[in-house]
């Protein structure tokens, strides 16, 4: 394995990715992330284009002895840029690895002038084991495999391409995308010399503690083979640690249902929709829909009633002999108090004592519109107490992921704001109003 010196000591190397927006906020958990074992310091490419090179010069006045690192992302005029940010203080300068030959030969030429070094940044490179060996025949001094995070939310991730690259260059590697302790040790174990991490470590409530993770997993790398989920079982796991605000931020506040409400406090649903189109007091297609739905399946239904339930407590017991998830309905339900001792978690627009006829219009598994939002059958639906959000079902990874992301967001910026400020001075918002 190719490693990299620092002072007299040789060990891989985790580098602490700052994409923030705030030169402070950033000093902050980068102050924190030193102190759980991080190395190098990154000022990210958002923290780059919100601050300018005062970022750099920032981070090098507050971690001197550390290395810094400007993820320019460089695609062009290579020397102008590896100038500014050198001579800002930044000790390795991210390029693109896709720039064009020319800017990648200018950029270490400036590096060399000014006593940097390269890294170039294989994100979104159509052919990075090829492309890695030029860049290794032009003078950079690293290579990152990169899965940027529009990818890691499609499920694309960097280790197997790493692997390849590891054994065609004799520079070092680095990787980054989404990695967290398991990753970082496994990454570490196929030869990369740098683990570059972001999120799971900047937007950690204990940034000291994930950083601590992070340096334990890499200094002794050991690797516990876990079988493989599906594609359904992973979102359902993400999915069940996450609130339905935080899906509707994923989601830039779509998705969510009007005027449907939890007829069962504090029970989370998670599941996969079984549609029911049913007529104002007509239960019959809802009823049927127990025998379609399986295990883990939601039943939605549009009623269109606030004053003729299609569902009670009988139906509700079905779906629990079933194993069914949940109940959703644009409309009424009765038995409240069955319903509640049961525990099953039903959404509704309200209860009422009136039941209606089992008369059979409508259809099972047609798209329908539920609280003004369409569903298909298999979307995915999740409630709380907050209410229920709809996720179409060809992008449920996606928003899954990315609702994981402003969970760990959320979760830093509550850390902040119980050490005494306010989600205003944390956040900054007069600066980031819109002009």
């Amino acid at each position: 394995m190719k490693k990299i010196s620092e002072g007299d000591q040789i060990k891989p190397i985790i580098q602490v990715a700052l994409d923030l927006l705030e030169t402070d906020r950033a000093i902050q958990i980068g102050h924190e992330a030193i102190e759980g074992g991080g190395d190098w310091i990154e000022a990210g490419t958002p923290l780059i284009k919100s601050e300018g090179m005062d970022a750099i010069r920032k981070l090098r006045e507050a971690f001197s002895g550390k290395v810094i690192v400007a993820d320019m992302k460089i695609a062009d005029t290579g020397s102008m840029e590896v100038e500014m940010a050198a001579k800002a203080g930044a000790d390795v300068v991210v390029i693109l690895g896709s720039a064009d030959d020319s800017t990648v030969l200018e950029a270490v030429r400036a590096a060399k002038k000014y006593g940097a070094r390269i890294m170039a940044d294989l994100i979104s490179t159509s052919d990075p084991v090829s492309r890695s060996k030029e860049l290794e025949e032009m003078g950079v001094d690293i290579i990152n495999v990169h899965a940027g995070i529009d990818q890691q939310m499609m499920g694309k991730d960097s280790l197997s391409i790493m692997k390849e690259v590891v054994r065609e260059v004799d520079i070092q590697v680095a990787i980054a995308g989404g990695l967290d302790a398991s990753s970082c040790a496994m990454a570490v174990k196929e030869g990369a010399n740098i683990v570059i991490v972001g999120g799971n470590i900047v937007r950690s409530a204990d940034v000291t503690a994930s950083a601590k993770a992070i340096r334990d997993a890499v200094d002794s790398p050991s690797i516990t083979e876990s079988s493989k989920k599906t594609v359904d079982e992973e979102i359902r796991s993400i999915l069940t640690s996450i609130s339905t605000p935080n899906i509707s931020d994923a989601m830039h506040r779509k998705g969510a249902m009007q005027d449907i409400f939890s007829m069962v406090s504090g029970r989370r649903m998670i599941g996969t929709a079984v549609t029911v189109q049913t007529f104002k007091g007509d239960w019959a297609k809802a009823v049927e829909a127990i025998d379609v739905a399986g295990k883990g399946d939601v039943i939605v239904i549009y009623n269109g009633s606030r004053h003729v339930a299609p569902w009670g407590g009988l139906a509700t017991q079905s779906c629990l002999n079933k194993g069914i998830a949940g109940v959703v309905i644009d409309g009424a339900v009765r038995d409240i108090d069955d319903i509640r001792s049961m525990g099953l978690p039903v959404f509704a627009t309200c209860n009422v004592p009136n039941a209606g006829e089992p008369k059979g219009f409508g259809e099972i598994n047609a798209e329908i519109v539920c609280g003004n939002q369409t569903v298909r059958p298999g979307d995915y639906i999740i409630g709380d107490d907050n209410g229920v959000v709809v996720i179409p079902r060809e992008r449920a990874y996606e928003i899954a992921r990315r609702a994981k992301e402003v969970e760990k967001t959320e979760q830093r910026l509550f850390e902040e704001i119980s050490r005494g400020s306010t989600l205003s001075e944390v956040m900054k918002l007069k600066k980031w109003e819109k002009h």
